[in-house]
């Protein structure tokens, strides 16, 4: 238990640095480590999936509001691209996560590891993401990218605990941002992902066998929740320095690359490889 804790605390320092550099809040550092984390507990592991997707809304709450107060400084949040986009998210955010609560691990577990792929071979294949077109503008975003997009977004987010981020830092990359800013505003925009699924899972009847026993409240697990902020909160405040230092070309292929490294992740621990110590 206690070299558990202490790898959630590694990886909550890598959540910090992600928070601010990716616009993550997290969600695809947390998932796999929560995931690990509850695998490698006493307990049962039959819902390891969805735990971690909880747990992982619920640290973004704390992570995305905090990079967000520190983005605001930057100058970086266009409101034109926040909103009304932030609230179509927040209503797929809904229908996301109670579609979570009743989806079976197993496939939980696998549209993670299909949507980190095809989420990678988009970014690498399809041209706006890891090159900006020379002396490119931004551009507005549609309506049907604000309202269907924002819906989407916000669904696919909070069934798979990710926040928005891979879905909105894409979408605002080739619409002509940098990456700097393109990341800024995934903070904000994760923002309703994260309140609404974690007040869905909280809840979830399905896990709530006693917070006083598990340690759990509804899916979110406390402790890990803890160890991950901890650890996470101090890193975001040194990360912040880091912003808009990065080369555009090489912050997008970083970004590409920690997306990699998660799908190897959850591929070796869906065969019970993971770093976690049993």
């Amino acid at each position: 238990m206690a070299a558990s804790l202490l790898l959630l605390l590694a990886f909550g320092c890598l959540t910090g640095v992600t928070t601010v550099l990716f616009g993550f809040g997290g969600g695809f550092v947390i998932v796999p480590a929560v995931y690990g984390f509850v695998l490698a507990g006493p307990g049962p592991g039959g819902e390891a999936m969805h735990i971690a997707v909880a747990t992982s809304t619920a640290v973004m709450i704390v992570n995305s509001a905090t990079a967000t107060a520190a983005q605001l400084r930057t100058g970086r949040l266009r409101r034109e691209y926040v909103w009304p986009l932030i609230g179509f998210i927040a209503v797929g955010a809904l229908l996301g996560s109670l579609a979570a609560t009743w989806a079976d691990d197993a496939v939980l577990h696998l549209l993670f590891v299909v949507y980190l792929a095809v989420t990678i071979a988009d970014g690498l294949f399809r041209r706006g993401f890891i090159a900006r077109g020379e002396g490119s503008r931004p551009r507005a975003l549609g309506g049907v990218a604000t309202t269907a997009g924002g819906v989407g977004i916000g669904a696919v987010a909070s069934f798979l605990g990710v926040g928005g981020s891979v879905l909105t830092v894409p979408l605002l990359r080739r619409k002509g941002l940098p990456m700097a800013d393109a990341t800024a505003m995934a903070n904000p925009l994760s923002l309703p992902v994260a309140v609404v699924a974690t007040a869905v899972y909280g809840s979830a009847a399905a896990g709530a066998s006693g917070l006083a026993a598990t340690g759990r409240l509804g899916y979110v697990d406390l402790v890990a929740a803890a160890a991950l902020l901890c650890a996470s909160l101090p890193t975001i405040a040194v990360v912040k320095r880091l912003v808009g230092r990065i080369p555009d070309r090489a912050h997008a292929i970083a970004y590409i690359a920690l997306l990699a490294a998660v799908l190897g992740y959850m591929a070796l621990s869906g065969l019970g490889l993971g770093p976690f110590p049993g």
